[in-house]
């Protein structure tokens, strides 16, 4: 079991302790996803990494932050309150967030190592980049910070 596996399995039993029902619900159902996407891997043994685990974990936010624009726009600011919890509770698990000095480093390079100069060759320049920031940082800001730097 992965280093993040046993925190989250951890956090469960103190959420059940303190009866916090919002971080309880919310690391049950992660605690669920972990183990389909395991399942999807390799069948009812296998087990994820730390990055997979993460992987999953940015899955579950990016869910809540299309439930939150939903409701929104719905008119239930109620149930977009209690998806926020729940996002509150799963980046608690993300690693620190990259900061704009070094993910447009990390970009620079990458473009420099690939020789890139147009947009066309984003999916050689992306793929660097996602190895390097190891999901520290969003894809949809990094196809974004990509895509203005090769014009």
């Amino acid at each position: 079991m992965s280093e993040l596996s046993q925190q989250i399995t951890e956090d469960m039993k103190t959420a059940m302790r303190d009866k916090n029902t919002v971080a309880l619900n919310t690391i049950r159902m992660l605690r669920s996803s972990i183990k389909n996407a395991a399942i999807e891997k390799g069948g009812a043994d296998a087990e994820l990494t730390d990055p997979e685990v993460v992987a999953v974990i940015r899955r579950e936010v990016k869910k809540r932050q299309d439930a939150i624009e939903q409701y929104t726009a719905g008119g239930r600011p109620e149930l977009a309150e209690q998806e926020e919890a729940e996002i509150a509770v799963l980046q608690g698990y993300l690693p620190e967030p990259l900061g704009e000095a070094e993910l447009a480093a990390i970009i620079d390079a990458a473009i420099a190592e690939t020789g890139a100069t147009s947009r066309k060759e984003m999916g050689a320049v992306m793929k660097l980049v996602q190895e390097r920031t190891a999901g520290r940082a969003d894809g949809k800001a990094l196809s974004q910070a990509v895509m203005a730097k090769l014009g």
